[in-house]
């Protein structure tokens, strides 16, 4: 008896706690979610549809692809559907616009962007998705396509690049994703940064070779296994390029392009220490390589710094597709060399509306990708940390678009009624939003819908600065929000204090010492990109943030202890 009642005890337990997991399950899904703000942050990839001037895609670092079929007026998310939001690459299949390849995982590096899951096909312009392998690559930042046969395609994969590791460099499949073959790999410490296939004869491919491992300190890039190779059988085989001008020693990122309108002229963005040693090694100088022979000779055209920027981050050159000479070099600012790299115009940076210098206007900064119409070259299309950027007047002017993807480090919420949200946004400040207003009907139509009403863009306003740590309104008085932003600043540990009534904003740094140019190992306090920062539920004068030790402050900011 005491068994039998034993185990309908244990039964009686299993089905409760099956119950309730099903009812957790079922009350999950049946939440409706709905888009409340603030607007805009980074694209990372790109590409309209040659002769098609209304219709483009656009990959976001966290937010999946966004289509627009009327020149970027409406936006749709496609890929919401799919197990991974970050876009490292989009490419169109020359001879059918509907196929549609995009590689997932961000190859625009810093130490805090995601990894992805593989390589994914549309065939029908992007409505329906499906995974196609490469899973474990981490990072596909480039394709390339034939332009008769949309089955071949070859992959630029920089793998996860936070150690070492085999599913990098570059992969090629000619049955449309069903088989994947690694045709170029030099070591496991390297991976693929950029690939470009001759527009006018796809047999011949050049790839540049990246050594990198990125570290929470910093990343480490150059190596053996960096350098230039070009394959003449459409990816099949490679062979590395050396001497004949080019650098002879390591060297880092590579970026390429290959001219549509002459095929000889190949151009080389390249990443050496600019004479300056690195790990008790001599580099090379130079920033900017060309070729008029199809890449069997080459010199330098260019020492110019800026044409690459932060290289990690930026480093993207493409060539007009009827100029030669016309090239186009994506950092934080934007500019145009119209002599084959010799020189630079424009370079609007990331604030301006018009370019500096009178050719090129500014479509926006920390730009990444660029995509230029092969049938109209005047229609141009920019990636940058704000959004898309359009252009019908060959970069002089721009229409700037913002999306629905902000990234959004850490959120929360007062006690007010209605409760107010709170967060640090990529590339911004902390914000504050309403969660619901009485402007219209909100997401479920007619007044007092789900929600109480549309969230506008203005209703969003910025408390203290931030980017990358956390907004807190105070729990006991929410006109104080705490914000944090370790990464974004010279000093240890930035925490601001912000008072709605007043709006002001003190600085409270945890070590107000400016730590620029400082090595990891030489920091006092080494703080994280997002530090972890909290208030005690108990006292809201204590305050929490996070280094290598945790910190504490008992008088709103004035002065901080290790505990």
């Amino acid at each position: 008896m005491y068994r039998r009642t034993k185990s309908l005890l244990v039964f009686a337990s299993v089905i409760f706690c099956v119950t309730v997991v099903q009812a957790q399950q079922t009350n999950t899904e049946a939440l409706r979610y709905r888009y409340i703000g603030p607007v805009g942050n980074r694209v990372t990839s790109v590409v309209g549809v040659p002769g098609q001037p209304y219709i483009y895609y656009a990959g976001s670092a966290s937010g999946g692809i966004f289509k627009t079929t009327d020149g970027g007026i409406h936006w749709e998310a496609i890929f919401d559907g799919q197990p991974v939001s970050s876009i490292g690459s989009l490419a169109i299949a020359p001879s059918d616009p509907n196929t549609i390849w995009a590689g997932t995982g961000e190859a625009w590096i810093r130490s805090h962007i995601s990894v992805g899951q593989g390589i994914y096909r549309s065939t029908d312009a992007g409505k329906t998705w499906k995974l196609m392998g490469l899973e474990k690559t981490g990072r596909i930042g480039h394709l390339a396509i034939d332009p008769k046969n949309p089955d071949v395609v070859v992959a630029c994969a920089l793998g996860h690049a936070y150690g070492p590791q085999q599913e990098r460099g570059v992969f090629r499949t000619t049955d449309g994703g069903n088989h994947w073959e690694r045709v170029l790999f030099t070591d496991e410490n390297s991976g693929c940064s950029d690939i470009a296939m001759d527009p006018n004869n796809p047999r011949v491919i050049f790839a540049g070779m990246w050594p990198l491992e990125m570290h929470t300190w910093g990343r480490e890039s150059g190596g053996p296994g960096s350098g230039l190779f070009m394959s003449r059988d459409e990816g099949a085989t490679w062979k590395k390029i050396t001497g004949h001008g080019l650098p002879t020693r390591a060297t880092g990122k590579w970026a390429l392009a290959i001219a549509r309108s002459n095929s000889n002229r190949v151009y080389a963005l390249i990443e050496t220490g600019d004479g300056v040693p690195y790990k008790g090694q001599e580099t090379d100088r130079g920033k900017l390589w060309r070729s008029d022979d199809g890449g069997e000779n080459w010199r330098v055209a260019s020492y110019d710094r800026s044409m690459g920027g932060r290289t990690h981050y930026y480093f993207r050159v493409e060539v007009s597709p009827d100029n030669e000479n016309e090239l186009h070099f994506l950092t934080n600012p934007y500019s145009v060399s119209l002599d084959g790299g010799e020189t630079l115009r424009g370079g609007g940076g990331g604030g301006g509306g018009g370019g500096g210098g009178g050719f090129a206007g500014s479509p926006g900064g920390d730009n990444h990708d660029i995509w230029i119409d092969p049938t109209e070259p005047n229609r141009m299309a920019v990636a940058n940390d704000a959004g898309v950027s359009l252009s019908v007047t060959r970069g002089r002017t721009w229409q700037r678009i913002q999306l629905p993807n902000g990234q959004i480090y850490h959120v929360t919420v007062d006690d007010r009624i209605p409760y107010y949200v709170y967060g640090n946004r990529q590339d911004g400040p902390s914000y504050r939003g309403p969660s619901r207003t009485g402007i219209g009907g909100g997401f479920g139509g007619g007044g007092g819908g789900f929600g109480g009403g549309a969230i506008p863009r203005s209703a969003w306003i910025n408390v203290a600065g931030g980017e990358s740590g956390w907004a807190t309104p105070d729990p006991v008085d929410n006109n104080i929000i705490w914000s944090t932003a370790s990464g974004s600043g010279s000093v240890g540990g930035i925490v601001e204090r912000f008072d709605l009534r007043t709006g002001q904003t003190r600085n409270v740094e945890v070590w107000p010492e400016n730590i620029s140019g400082t090595t990891a190992a030489d920091i006092k306090y080494r703080f994280v990109w997002t530090a972890p920062f909290t208030i005690s539920p108990h006292d809201h004068n204590k305050l929490y943030i996070g280094s290598q030790y945790v910190h504490q402050t008992t008088d709103g900011g004035n002065s901080w202890q290790v505990i």
